[in-house]
């Protein structure tokens, strides 16, 4: 399984912050947003990952995140020289894709929820088609939502519907074969002049080959790209991280519990973290993971 991060885009509702920095570097909490993603892509198990980037910020990334080897990964850059809609990732991705499954997740989703681990193992074990991602929301307005038929099967997916026809919103995590990169070179551009997800996501319908998980109320999904939701979703992660004392998309615990990297490897990435909250506490990771109490 490969797993793809489309962290390329302009950025425009964040303007005029993003005119300086990549929106997936901006700050959730204590750490750059890009790490939230990425921790669910290795939540899922997932090493061989690649980054769309922008050309001119792409060295920003690779200063940030390396090749992925301090956390028992492997990172690949690729450049997006201009934005054409979210099916643009795979058809950039398709050598790196190959002939296997792939997890594209957008740059600016975070998740979070007790479950999620075996929400991702079920998307993985899926053999064939597609598994998306769903999430109900007050405002189906701003997304686009699934329609499902009387059964409670997919049946449609509309975007950013008018007059709501669902409350099911569509979240920025999908699960596809590997033939994903040649339906999504085969999409049409709409009247914005991208492919669009959705069209991508009806084609899997058509197929009868798309699974549409819930995520229910013991999850949190954010979407952070606009000046609201960045705010809303940093209180989310400060208020969680103070009450239960744990680190939220922490790549350097995540790799230790998932055997990707060793108690020294933990402690290399450690040792170059600070004194900050966040080093602080890959440093106790460090002296609880060597006694053994927090195994």
């Amino acid at each position: 399984m490969k797993g793809i991060i489309l962290a390329g885009g302009m950025g425009t509702r964040l303007a005029p912050v993003t005119l300086a920095v990549s929106k997936q570097l901006l700050p959730v909490y204590n750490k750059p947003m890009i790490y939230y993603p990425l921790s669910v892509l290795m939540l899922a198990g997932i090493r061989e990952i690649a980054i769309i980037t922008r050309p001119d910020n792409q060295d920003s990334f690779v200063n940030l995140l390396g090749d992925g080897s301090a956390w028992g990964i492997s990172i690949t850059y690729i450049k997006q020289e201009r934005p054409e809609g979210l099916p643009q990732a795979f058809v950039l991705t398709r050598d790196f894709i190959g002939g296997d499954r792939c997890s594209l997740i957008l740059g600016d989703n975070i998740f979070f929820g007790h479950g999620l681990p075996e929400l991702l193992a079920e998307a993985m074990a899926q053999q064939s088609g597609a598994t998306i991602f769903t999430y109900v929301t007050r405002t189906p307005e701003a997304y686009g939502v699934l329609v499902r038929d009387g059964r409670g099967d997919p049946a449609d997916v509309v975007e950013k519907p008018k007059v709501p026809v669902s409350n099911e919103a569509v979240t920025g995590l999908y699960f596809f074969g590997p033939e994903v990169s040649d339906m999504a070179a085969a999409l049409k551009p709409s009247v914005r002049g991208e492919t669009e997800i959705t069209d991508l996501i009806r084609a899997y319908i058509g197929r009868g080959d798309l699974v549409a998980q819930q995520m229910g109320r013991g999850y949190a999904w954010f979407d952070s790209g606009t000046h609201e939701s960045l705010l809303q979703s940093s209180i989310f992660v400060q208020a969680i991280e103070e009450r239960q004392g744990l680190t939220v998309a922490c790549p350097e615990e995540i790799a230790y519990r998932k055997g990707f990297i060793d108690l020294d490897g933990l402690r290399r990435c450690a040792d170059g973290l600070g004194n900050g909250s966040y080093g602080l506490y890959v440093q106790g990771l460090c002296r609880a993971f060597g006694s053994g109490a927090g195994e």
